[in-house]
């Protein structure tokens, strides 16, 4: 082949190893077409699974729903409490469309939550199938062989002994083993590994993960909640009809409440009266009696320390006062008797609220109204003259209650929802007296409020009860979720604490018939207890395998010299 001929072929091998790695169209047949395979659709949907089941794009799914659950924090949730989220929206105008549209008002049942939701767990399902099988592998693999230098390795230790072979290989791998190591005898060395917990460590942490996620949905498909004020005295009977406010699952079914009842004997509630402390609360727990399974039974509910029945946990959340009052019609007949929760509006208990009067009041003339008071109560009132009417303590020490009365009509037939605690005043008007002014008045326990033009009277009686809110609750995930954190946590201290190390056992007899016995370490990452461990290691089979006393260098035979060659003949050489 001519010189021209070679370098024509070296031209034509760089103008194809070029068109391999260059992405630009080239010329095939008259088509031009894109270098490289094309994926086509099963490629594609491989290339996708691989991605998703990365552990990068596990983290990142992670770190989203953990970022997407921030706005469920401190954006109030219709499922939690509807009137709170409404008082948000009636804030805010301007952003509510913005949160609407986002869903952000309903973070955990929204399109874009559930759908992080699921990608991180087909995720990680996809990432820990793999790595299951793989770690199965490894467990009935043997540790692999010695490499041919030892001294290579970060962790290195040699001595001499008089001990044979055979015997150094037995203690080590009898050491080894009673260590915890997986050993066994590889060619002229003993292999042996430890540390597989680590990974298994890491597979249960991810094992976790997928355990706290479907409990998390467990629990929002079949749970249920609802919420109950009850007076001292009064009871409650876990049906649906029973509640102030219910919500479940879109899997729970009514026939799956829990078939119980109790009813509230006495709620105590004492606080630090001096002292910088004072009114802290010191004491906090609600007595009742409740029925499971027709046996009567009692018991004291604290906060943090539910009733439990069944699968359903009772909690207690708040209290506030009930005032009893009674009202009376012109004629003097008893319309209205009863205690009324009013709503706690500080810490100290200052309270809020309306008393409404729907049926069988009649005024002066006989004609049928609705009565309708605000009420204001003070638990502890400083006195007149004394500063506001807020209440200075907790306790109650001086109750003092103001009302103001209304006639007409409550709305309460127009078939839109009221707050308990508020009053439609749109259609009432305000008591006035003769001459004009706006009937308004504090009454201490015992006092009377008369109503003007001998329309009636309202006394605020000498009991002030308490009352007690509760949440009822069926969460059947809970206790998934739990053991989910638990192996987390325990699985995420072992990944981080447990180190994979390999180490080997090498004893060869010497040129001198002495035995040299070889150890070495390896780690999966940078310890500086590997160096540790294998001394102590190294020391512990020194029993075994004891160091042979040096040799004197006086003892050593020189080698002797042997004799120099006559250099050949140049004739003899050259023959």
């Amino acid at each position: 082949m001519s010189k021209t001929d070679t370098t024509e072929t070296e031209r034509r091998a760089d103008e194809a190893a070029g068109a391999q790695l260059s992405t630009a169209p080239v010329e095939d047949r008259g088509e031009s077409v894109i270098g490289g395979p094309t994926l086509g659709i099963v490629g594609w949907v491989r290339w996708f699974w691989r991605q998703l089941t990365s552990m990068r794009v596990a983290l990142i799914l992670l770190f989203m729903l953990s970022l997407g659950a921030v706005p469920g924090s401190l954006i109030p949730q219709t499922g939690v409490d509807e009137i709170k989220a409404q008082a948000f929206k009636d804030a805010h105008e301007t952003l509510t469309p913005l949160y609407e549209k986002l869903q952000f008002f309903d973070v955990y049942s929204s399109v874009w939550f559930s759908a992080i939701y699921i990608l991180l767990f087909v995720s990680l399902i996809g990432c820990i199938v793999p790595r299951s099988w793989q770690f199965v592998g490894q467990i009935r693999s043997r540790p692999p062989g010695a490499p041919k230098r030892l001294d290579r390795l970060p962790a290195y230790t040699t001595w001499r002994t008089g001990a044979e072979p055979e015997q150094v290989h037995e203690a080590a791998l009898t050491l080894l083993k009673g260590r915890r190591f997986r050993a066994h005898t590889a060619g002229n060395a003993i292999a042996a590994e430890k540390g597989y917990l680590r990974e298994a460590g890491n597979l249960a942490f991810h094992v976790a993960l997928i355990v706290m996620l479907v409990a998390f949905a467990w629990g929002q498909l079949f749970k249920s909640e609802g919420g109950k004020l009850i007076v001292e005295g009064d009871g409650f009977s876990n049906t649906l009809t029973q509640y102030d406010d219910f919500k479940s699952g879109s899997q729970f079914g009514i026939d799956e409440l829990e078939p119980f009842s109790f009813k509230l004997d006495a709620f105590d509630g004492t606080y630090e009266k001096n002292g910088p402390q004072r009114g802290t609360p010191r004491t906090f727990e609600a007595k009742v009696s409740y029925s499971e399974g027709g046996a009567d039974k009692k018991a004291v509910i604290r906060v943090n320390e539910p009733l439990k029945v069944g699968d359903s946990k009772v909690y207690l959340i708040a209290h506030g006062y009930a005032p009893a009052v009674t009202v009376k019609d012109g004629s003097g007949k008893v319309v209205f008797h009863g205690a009324v929760p009013l709503l706690p509006v500080d810490n100290n208990i200052t309270s809020t609220g309306a008393i409404k009067v729907m049926d069988g009041y009649r005024d002066k003339n006989g004609k049928k109204e609705q009565l309708g008071f605000q009420a204001f109560f003070v638990p502890t009132f400083a006195g007149a003259g004394k500063g506001t009417m807020f209440s200075q303590f907790p306790g109650l020490d001086f109750p003092v209650m103001a009302l103001t009365g209304f006639h007409g009509d409550l709305r309460v037939d127009s078939g839109l929802p009221q707050n308990v605690y508020q009053l439609d005043k749109s259609k009432m008007k305000q008591f006035t007296d003769a001459s004009g002014n706006k009937l308004a008045q504090r009454l201490l326990p015992g006092e009377t409020m008369t109503l003007p033009g001998g329309a009636g009277s309202i006394t605020f009686e000498k009991d002030v009860k308490e009352w007690a809110s509760f949440q009822i609750s069926q969460q059947p995930g809970n206790g998934l979720a739990l053991t989910g954190a638990i192996a987390a946590i325990a699985g995420l201290t072992g990944s981080l604490f447990i180190q994979r190390r390999r180490v080997w056992v090498r004893a060869v007899r010497g040129e001198d018939g002495v035995t040299v016995v070889e150890m070495a370490g390896l780690g999966r990452s940078e310890s500086a207890k590997l160096p540790e461990e294998l001394g102590d290691l190294a020391v512990a089979l020194t029993a075994d395998a004891p160091p042979a006393p040096e040799a004197d260098p006086e003892d050593v035979p020189e080698p002797a010299e042997e004799p120099a060659e006559d250099p050949a003949p140049s004739g003899e050489a050259d023959k």
